[in-house]
Parts: C-alpha cells; structure tokens; sequence
C-alpha cells in the first residue's frame, strides 16, 4: 500500500524559507519526497537552504519573493508551477512586531498586515489559478498562530493578521472546494528557536511557559505531522480547518 504521507512526485513551495519554521518545513517535505520551491527576499540562505536539500538527495530550486508585491508573487509562483506543476503551498512567510497598541505607527501596522495577510492572499491566489487551471487540485496550508485565536499583550497587528489568515483560510477553502483544491490552517503554540531561547529562559518568559498545559515549548519537529497530515493524501477529507500545535495552550484558564 501507499503510504498516505508520501509526497513523492509532488512539487512544494514554501514561503519565508530562509530562516526559521520556513526552513524547517522544506526540509521535511523533501524528505516526504517532495520537489520543493523555496521562496523568500534573501536570496543567500534559499541557496543554501536548496544545496542542502540537494545534498540530502531531494530536489530543490530557490527563488525571490517578496510576498507583498502581486508582481512578486506571481513570477515566483509560475516558476514553482513548471513542469508537472504546482501541488502544494505552504504560506509560512511572516514577520512580529511587539509594541503596546497606542505606539504602534501607521507604517508599523502596514508592514506587518501587508506581510503576515495580504502575502497570504497574493500568494495562494495565484498558487490557486494553477491549481485549478491543472485541474488535478491541489493543498494550501496557511501557518496562522494560536494568537490567531487568543490575544496577548502588545502584539496587536500580528494578532489581527493572523486572525485574518485564520478566516481567509476558511473562505479560500469554501470556494476551492469544487476544484479539489484543500486550504487549511495551521496554527502553532509556542515554538522554541534560535531566536526566542534568551527570552524563554527570562522570568516572563518561564512564567509564559508555565502557562502551557504541557508546561514546556514545542519543537519544530513537533509540527512535522500536522504539516504532512495537511500537504499529503493522509487529510484529503480536511478543508477549512485550523489545525492547532501548541501544548494545550489555548484551552488554558483565563
């Protein structure tokens, strides 16, 4: 039998691949045997970030993208889209501003929603016109965060952007539906990296994590099978839904 999770003969691209959960999830859809497109502005670390998948034995190209621009976006996805054509888009391209609501400027505000949700759209509107014009269907997953869902503190124009994919997620699934094309949302807790770790071992920090029903962070190997689960065969039946990887986090007590 099939594995349901194999990805092999699959083209992906995956945006805001040059650093991060980006460069995370390329590595695990290659390895799923996917031929994978990595896209982002910084051109250096998509090279590497495709030698090394090559290295690994998978296949990869990279290719400029600035999510906020339509121009941008539709070169990089009718690159993605040659040959047997675009199967799979993970939107992961985003960016994070922490500032108290009265002190966040006008052009703050633009920069983060411009990326975090009209990037989104850009992107998976074009990815979806190949798609349909294919005709074979296809996947989108749209990488929201549970701050999609609960608020915090100091964070409101990432919270309302990813409000926004969380809802776009479901009218792009509504109205894909008939083409076999599935939109889904996958919306991680907190993630420890490389660049939150100092932050994490602070006294806010731990107290954050204590907060967590599983009183710990999570790894980005940890959001590998709800990754596969909503790129591959294994969620054919799943569209429109908001897949959430977070310890418990949500379902926390106020």
């Amino acid at each position: 039998m099939k594995d349901p999770f194999d990805l092999t003969g699959r083209v992906a691209m995956v945006t805001g691949a040059s650093s991060g959960l980006g460069r995370h999830f390329a590595i695990v859809l290659a390895r799923a045997g996917a031929k994978v497109v990595v896209a982002a502005r910084r051109s250096e670390p998509l090279q590497s970030l495709a030698e090394e998948i090559r290295s690994l034995g998978g296949e990869a190209i990279a290719v400029s993208l600035d999510v906020t621009d339509h121009d941008s976006a539709r070169a990089a996805v009718e690159t993605a889209d040659v040959g047997s054509g675009l199967d799979i888009l993970v939107n992961n391209a985003g960016v994070a501003l922490t500032k108290a609501a009265l002190a966040v400027s006008e052009d703050e505000w633009d920069f983060v929603v411009d990326t975090n949700l009209k990037g989104v759209f850009l992107v998976a509107q074009e990815a979806a016109r190949r798609m349909k014009e294919r005709g074979r269907g296809g996947s989108i997953v749209n990488i929201a965060s549970i701050l999609g869902i609960r608020v915090a503190a100091r964070v409101p124009a990432y919270a309302a952007s990813k409000a926004g994919v969380v809802q776009l997620t479901k009218a792009l699934a509504l109205e894909l539906s008939r083409d076999s094309i599935r939109v889904n949302a996958l919306c991680p807790g907190y993630i420890e990296t490389d660049l939150n770790t100092e932050f994490f071992q602070s006294e806010p920090g731990k107290a954050l994590i204590g907060r967590i029903p599983l009183r710990r962070l999570g790894r980005a190997d940890e959001l590998d099978g709800a990754l596969l689960l909503l790129c591959s065969d294994a969620g054919s039946f799943i569209t429109g839904s908001e897949l959430v990887v977070d310890g418990g986090h949500v379902i926390s007590s106020l």
